[in-house]
């Protein structure tokens, strides 16, 4: 077997020299690795270049759900098997599909693991392997970008201000051909059931039932999400109502802060969304 890995150097906050732990790790296997290292200017040509020349039989995924997500576009409908090895600030799809987080349990995966198809979820130009999200959440994803700190003090920091700068957006939803308009403080476009914070936005969620859900988070109920996640009550719908679908067109009046899988796409007035069945293979 040979494996390609898919390096991003400038995931998560740790001082780990990830080629050289991978190196190490398969230095007395027969598994043939080949290691990429992901350059500033990196484009998703130079890596489908990198996979054609490589001819690996699985692809790894070594960063967060941005790095997957890139990964993942290469190989859409391919049918090459890809891996995750968790270095990210959340690594929440890692979460999600129970990737262990140190790195040589994750590793050992990689050869012992099973498959399993997988959609995901087109918006616009974009995919979406994880989570996405219009209005208060990709906000505060922006202003955590900004920021020094990292980890969970940085998150709650910018959890603050998006709190006391953040107003609520007048959105429409076209659900098959039927039209919901509502205020929202955010639309989560949700593949996956939890944020890598551990937050559960998506109970319901599976990631092979060729649907996703739209969570409509009606004003700042984190409470009612924090309710679901402790107790496993359902959530008010006067709060946060949940639409399970195959396609949507969502609408903003507004230019709205948009983010997809954790990174910062910017503001937009539209997106449209339809699920890709079975359009990638992950090791679990």
């Amino acid at each position: 077997m040979k494996l390609l890995f898919i390096i991003n150097p400038g995931s998560g906050s740790h001082d780990i020299n990830l080629k050289e732990v991978i190196s190490t790790y398969f230095s007395d296997k027969e598994t043939a690795i080949d290691l990429f290292e992901l350059p500033d200017d990196c484009s998703l040509d130079k890596i489908k270049a990198k996979i054609d020349q490589s001819k690996a039989d699985r692809v790894v995924a070594v960063g967060g759900d941005g790095t997957l997500k890139l990964v993942a576009e290469c190989l859409l409908h391919t049918g090459t098997p890809i891996g995750i090895i968790p270095a990210g600030s959340a690594n929440g799809m890692a979460k999600e599909l129970g990737i262990p987080t140190e790195i040589e349990d994750a590793l050992n995966l990689l050869e012992t693991g099973k498959l399993q198809k997988i959609h995901v979820v087109k918006l616009n130009d974009e995919i979406c392997i994880h989570l996405s999200d219009l209005g208060f959440n990709a906000y505060l994803v922006k202003k955590f970008d900004t920021l020094p700190q990292r980890g969970m003090w940085g998150y709650a920091k910018a959890t603050w201000h998006a709190l006391w700068n953040h107003k609520r957006m007048e959105v429409e939803l076209n659900i098959n051909d039927e039209i919901i308009r509502s205020k929202a403080a955010m639309v989560a476009i949700a593949n996956a059931t939890m944020y890598g914070s551990g937050l559960k936005i998506n109970p319901d969620g599976k990631l092979d039932d060729n649907l996703f859900e739209i969570i409509l988070v009606k004003d700042y109920s984190y409470l009612e999400i924090l309710k679901i996640w402790l107790t496993r009550l359902p959530f008010n719908p006067k709060k946060i109502e949940v639409f399970q679908i195959s396609e949507v067109k969502i609408s903003s009046k507004h230019q709205a802060h948009f983010q997809v899988d954790g990174e910062y796409i910017g503001k937009i007035n539209a997106v449209e969304a339809k699920i890709l069945p079975e359009a990638i293979t992950v090791i679990i």
